[in-house]
């Protein structure tokens, strides 16, 4: 019989993967990752936040996220800086913000620990309402916004010329990416979250044939990758966030591998 925080444990890990697995493949063909790990570490000065104004702080985490995201994108469209050394300045100042104004809460005690590598093994059940409500709202607009995301992947050039809402589709896009880094933060942590969008994405890409199967193999991995962190962290009385990101890249690593014996048989065929 599983005790209970480890049946919540999985439960919430196992949504956040389910979320973050489409929509982490889009980040991948989209070469958006380092506008993920921007956006994650954002979410400590929202966690600062919350605790300064005394509300909920995966509200706080929530609204500072979309702040950042909606920022974000609009400063991409100038053309001062590369978008690699904006989304740069924006994750290092945002952490460094956050990190600051919580040095300065001497009345609070609080696990910087958790909030940057994760504690999937301390979810409550208000945290997997959150996750699973927030992360079928996700599933449900990304579901919608699909194809759209995929002619903007394609060609975004050609899909603006037949007539889609390019801005639109991206920034909506970006508003869900701030919604999972959200919910992701308490399962790996703040300095984590971008491993587990792309990782599991990055695993399945070698073995789909299309799109809509590397979404539902990325999410399979995330949450083989989840259970297997779980336990090897109550095996080994390791880290659980770490714990699982290794097990994303062994998963990762063993994808590598059979995809190029699998290249190495069709060149033999």
């Amino acid at each position: 019989m599983l005790d209970d925080f480890l049946v919540r444990a999985m439960l919430g890990g196992v949504g956040v993967a389910l979320v973050a697995g489409p929509l982490g493949c889009v980040v991948v063909w989209r070469r958006m990752a380092y506008f993920g790990g921007a956006l994650a570490h954002s979410a400590l000065l929202g966690v600062a936040l919350g605790l300064l104004l005394a509300i909920d702080i995966r509200l706080a985490t929530l609204a500072i996220c979309v702040l950042f995201a909606l920022l974000l994108g609009r400063l991409q469209r100038r053309r001062e800086l590369a978008t690699d050394t904006l989304l740069g300045v924006f994750a290092e100042t945002s952490l460094a913000l956050g990190l600051v104004a919580l040095s300065f809460m001497e009345t609070v005690r609080i696990d910087l620990m958790a909030y940057l590598f994760g504690d999937v093994l301390a979810i409550g059940r208000g945290d997997l309402l959150w996750i699973w409500v927030g992360g079928l709202a996700v599933l449900a607009a990304l579901a919608a916004l699909w194809e759209p995301l995929l002619r903007i992947t394609l060609h975004a050039e050609l899909a603006q010329a037949e007539g889609l809402a390019v801005e639109p589709v991206r920034y909506a896009f970006m508003l869900l990416i701030a919604l999972t880094v959200a919910m992701a933060m308490k399962i790996v942590g703040i300095l984590l979250i971008v491993a587990l969008l792309i990782i599991p994405a990055a695993a399945a890409r070698p073995f789909a044939r299309n799109p809509e199967q590397m979404a539902l193999a990325t999410a399979a991995l995330g949450a083989l990758a989840v259970a297997l962190g779980i336990f090897g962290s109550l095996t080994f009385d390791t880290p659980s966030g770490p714990s699982i990101v290794v097990a994303m890249a062994s998963l990762f690593g063993l994808s590598l591998c059979l995809g190029g014996l699998r290249l190495m048989g069709r060149r033999v065929g």
